[in-house]
């Protein structure tokens, strides 16, 4: 059995595979998330639990695996205090999309609790988060990823290590939220305008995925319109949080990103009609809607 005890604060559907990860890997990990339903999943599949004060003085790393700045503010420094009640020269391995200043911040407050602070934003769906195969593009010093590496080791089949200047990693998570979520909006765009000239959905999958036109979003999410299934892998709603963000960077360096602003508001529109809960790909049922038409399965 690992030396290494581990708690994960957030056990959604990218959390619990990293979690499930961890224990994969023999660590002692502690879960902890705000549905106790969650919590009571994963103990029964390997997990514990305990108070954050109990796990926090025996953990040797934090994994934080939250919706955004404000939610990773509060695990570390709100009520629960975990920054507070981690022993000195323990990690945090911070995994949210927040701006890179966000996470400069951050860093600086853990280092005067004498905490290692990884910039760890994550990529690859919750399919590769249940199997520890996540790519993490990550930042922070030498000391933070070797503190961190147990961790890391366990849930990432790639870990881009992008130098020791925190927010490097949030930059990065910049750049590819900006490219998957245009490529998911395009995706819904290109499928009903190929509708529209009478081109099947199934048929376009079968094409233009082997054609120059596709991308991985493409091929990992039209299906899920053809299949008139939109169990959330990834929600409507995670988009106008990340493409916001990329958006406020982008105001900052005095840079404009037209392509982001518009894939940014179909999202808007799609949560407007009541589908930010189900799968982006649910985008979809906003050209659907503008143009008349009628997707796969029973999509209002």
């Amino acid at each position: 059995m690992s030396n290494t005890t581990i708690s994960i604060v957030g056990l959604g559907s990218m959390g619990y595979g990293m979690a499930a990860s961890l224990v994969g890997a023999d660590h002692n990990v502690y879960g902890f998330d705000i549905n106790p339903d969650a919590v009571e999943r994963f103990v029964a599949e390997g997990g514990q639990k305990a108070s954050v004060a109990e796990a926090a003085a025996a953990s040797d790393i934090l994994v934080v695996v939250v919706l955004n700045a404000a939610q990773t503010e509060s695990v570390l420094f709100g009520p629960d205090v975990w920054a507070a009640n981690l022993r000195k020269g323990a990690a945090i391995i911070a995994c949210a999309t927040v701006a890179p200043e966000f996470a400069r911040t951050c860093a600086a407050r853990c280092a005067e609790l004498g905490l290692h602070y990884l910039d760890a934003p994550i990529s690859g769906g919750a399919a590769k988060a249940a199997l520890g195969k996540l790519s993490i593009m990550a930042s922070g010093s030498e000391a933070t990823f070797n503190a961190a590496a147990p961790a890391l080791d366990a849930m990432a089949e790639t870990v881009f290590r992008l130098g020791d200047d925190v927010g490097a990693g949030s930059a990065m998570k910049a750049v590819n939220q900006l490219l998957a979520g245009v490529h998911i909006a395009a995706m819904a765009e290109a499928l009903t305008f190929g509708m529209t000239q009478g081109v099947a959905p199934d048929k376009f999958v079968e094409v233009i995925s082997k054609c120059a036109g596709t991308s991985w979003m493409l091929e990992n999410r039209a299906p899920h319109i053809v299949a008139g299934d939109y169990t959330p892998h990834s929600s409507v709603n995670i988009w106008p949080k990340d493409l916001g963000i990329v958006l406020d960077i982008a105001k900052s360096a005095q840079f404009s990103a037209p392509i982001t602003a518009a894939a940014l508001q179909q999202f808007v529109a799609a949560a407007g009609m009541g589908h930010g809960l189900e799968d982006d790909a649910a985008v979809a049922k906003v050209y659907a809607r503008n143009a008349s038409l009628t997707l796969p399965g029973k999509n209002p």
